[in-house]
């Protein structure tokens, strides 16, 4: 089963809150108040083989379940090694696939749609779904909306026709040049990779350039992107 690339994006920054506070609504907008970017827990590294450390600022004020797959599966050492195997110029890299090719996920449940009024602009962080075809049933439509996973892709270019329609849930708020220095190519001739991914409240040791590993666990699901 193909599955579609959903880009996430997050514009703005968050209200001071502390580590772990309790997501509250505003009173002004009714919204959840994002966590700050400072809260180490909602702060994402991607230390990548492109040279330097990704910071991606989680949002679980509007897609808890998708941060929540990301802080457990970092935890797990999921993503370390993960190639970024389809990076579209102009448009975005891909990665999260353990098979390396895009017919990867994890051993854990899909995740339900929680798509929210977030932008898919320059740095957002997105999450991988099914596709479904136009004109396909409603059960069809809904079982691809709710089929996101471990895949994500960060956007290089405004993609305003993806909104709400997939999972935003991170926003690149440092190192996006070497976000924009990752290998083109459906897939890269050499390909860049995680080296390691960490969540800032763990600790992680400061970034040190080194080789990513070169064997890759197999998978299950094919993502594509829209309109491919």
């Amino acid at each position: 089963m193909r599955f579609l690339l959903a880009l996430l994006s997050l514009v703005g920054f968050g209200l001071a809150l502390p580590a772990h506070a309790q997501i509250v609504p505003d009173q002004a907008t009714g919204r959840a108040a994002p966590p700050a970017t400072t809260d180490k827990e909602n702060l994402w590294l991607l230390d990548l083989s492109t040279g330097g450390r990704v910071t991606i600022w989680l949002r679980p004020d509007v897609a808890p379940k998708m941060v929540d797959r990301i802080k457990t599966l970092t935890r797990r050492g999921f993503y370390n090694g993960l190639l970024f195997h389809r990076v579209i110029d102009g448009f975005m890299a891909q990665g999260g696939d353990p098979a390396g090719d895009g017919t990867g996920g994890s051993d854990l449940p899909d995740i339900e749609a929680e798509f929210n009024y977030l932008p898919h602009v320059r740095g957002a962080v997105s999450a991988a779904r099914q596709g479904s075809a136009p004109g396909a049933p409603a059960e069809v439509r809904k079982a691809a909306e709710d089929s996101a996973n471990s895949q994500f892709f960060i956007v290089f270019t405004p993609r305003l026709s993806l909104d709400k329609q997939y999972t935003v849930f991170g926003r690149v708020i440092a190192g996006m040049e070497h976000v924009d220095a990752i290998p083109r190519g459906e897939p890269p001739s050499n390909p860049a990779r995680i080296v390691r991914a960490y969540i800032a409240a763990d600790n992680p040791p400061a970034f040190v350039p080194s080789a990513a590993p070169t064997e890759l666990p197999a998978g299950e699901k094919e993502v594509t992107l829209p309109g491919t």
